[in-house]
């Protein structure tokens, strides 16, 4: 999923939620605590240069129980995010921990936002 897709769904959504594709859900407190850009600039294994960019939405859960990230508070914080951080439109990647720190692709099945 792009950027602009999370721009054009979050509007018409009450709640901001993700699950995993075994069915468990972010808990509903989880902060996006850092967006950006990661630039990975390499060479592979057949002399090929590459650059690939991705935005990185990174998700915690905090002691916060309390907290809920509202989908105008998502977009406001992409918004910023690019207006000080130059973001273009790209795939996203979710930084997540569960049992361990993973990176997720990012899907949308029309209630939830999919971590695949």
């Amino acid at each position: 999923m792009k950027l602009s897709n999370i721009k054009e769904i979050l509007p018409a959504l009450d709640n901001v939620e993700f699950q995993l594709e075994n069915g468990t859900f972010v808990p509903e407190h989880f902060h996006v605590t850092e967006i950006g850009v990661i630039t990975k600039h390499f060479i592979d294994c057949g002399g090929t240069i590459r650059n690939e960019k991705v935005v990185n939405f990174q998700l915690w859960n905090a002691n916060d129980f309390e907290h809920r990230l509202k989908p105008t508070k998502l977009l406001n914080i992409i918004k910023l995010s690019e207006e000080k951080l130059g973001i273009e439109d790209a795939e996203i990647e979710v930084e997540y921990q569960s049992e361990t720190i993973g990176k997720y692709d990012l899907d949308f099945n029309g209630n939830h936002f999919i971590l695949k």
